[in-house]
């Protein structure tokens, strides 16, 4: 089931097809070319088979008229054929809740399937749908794969990976979650939303976590539009003891206070983590292998991919 996603995962790649130079990325005017962006990722996903997380227009929320949204869905690739590995890593792109990274989905997807893991890009709602929409896509998809994982021939064990904005929303699905609803009429619902470890790439970003640090306050509301709703979004003030362990990367391009706070509240709790700050290297590289919007090719940084491999492995 989803053999075919595959090749055209492989052809995605190879063709470069969701990449989109850093230097296109905004209009003359200079503000963020969503279309263009937006129409980029869909043209890319149109040749794979997709998974929908709500069946029959059921997405809650959802507005048909919000232009280049399809309804959220996952692509899902099963594992090689000589893998034994059957915990799912659900990838979440970014950019900034506002466009697609393509390279944050599709090349890191490419890259753990040829660690041997079955992945599952999502694609879930930008603005002008808020971070609780975003949230609610991750939840379901995370359900979505324990439901399905007899046909799909995975485990339970279901991990979310995300970069910038997608790693912010991992870390929300890692500190807000429930065991499902036994009683639910939607078989999806009965199943538990806890991912069973969260992988942040450069997004342990909170607005209410380091006094005074400067972070973007978009109009539409990202960190949320009261001091609640900040406070809500920001992971290390929601924090528990049945919180999934947190493998944390970053560069110093982002300010290394913010991946050691996260994990400094970590360490109060007693919660497994796992922390890299590396010195080069700027915000959104993915792989860091010269495959991103960037273009750079970082062999230190490169690490991550093989000490996270490991991280998760031990896990499992």
């Amino acid at each position: 089931m989803y053999e075919k996603n595959i090749a055209v995962l492989k052809d995605a790649v190879r063709n470069r097809s969701v990449i989109r130079h850093v230097s296109k990325h905004r209009n003359p005017d200079g503000s963020m070319d969503v279309e263009g962006n937006l129409t980029l990722w869909n043209q890319g996903m149109e040749p794979f088979e997709k998974m929908p997380l709500w069946k029959n227009g059921r997405t809650p929320n959802y507005d048909a008229s919000v232009t280049l949204q399809p309804e959220p869905y996952l692509v899902f690739i099963p594992a090689p054929v000589w893998s034994e590995v059957k915990s799912t890593i659900v990838i979440a792109h970014g950019g900034g809740f506002l466009t697609r990274t393509g390279c944050e989905g599709v090349n890191v997807a490419w890259y753990f399937h040829q660690k041997g893991y079955p992945t599952a890009i999502l694609s879930y709602r930008l603005q002008p749908y808020n971070r609780l929409d975003a949230m609610a896509d991750l939840h379901r998809a995370i359900r979505r794969i324990r439901a399905g994982k007899e046909a799909l021939e995975v485990g339970e064990q279901v991990f979310a990976m995300g970069f910038s904005a997608g790693a912010m929303l991992c870390a929300n699905c890692g500190t807000h979650f429930d065991q499902g609803n036994p009683e639910a009429e939607d078989v999806v619902e009965r199943y538990s939303s806890r991912p069973d470890a969260v992988v942040m790439g450069y997004g342990a970003f909170s607005k209410v976590s380091i006094p005074r640090m400067f972070l973007e306050e978009p109009e539409f509301g990202m960190w949320g539009r009261t001091l609640e709703e900040k406070i809500y979004l920001a992971p290390d003030k929601n924090l528990s003891v049945d919180t999934p362990p947190f493998f944390i990367w970053q560069t110093l391009s982002d300010d290394g206070r913010h991946g050691l706070h996260l994990a400094r509240a970590l360490s109060d709790l007693e919660i497994h983590y796992e922390l890299h700050i590396f010195d080069e290297g700027l915000h959104g590289i993915a792989m860091a292998d010269g495959e991103n919007d960037l273009s750079m090719n970082l062999p230190h940084v490169q690490h991550w991919g093989e000490l996270c491999d490991e991280w998760l492995r031990n896990l499992s």
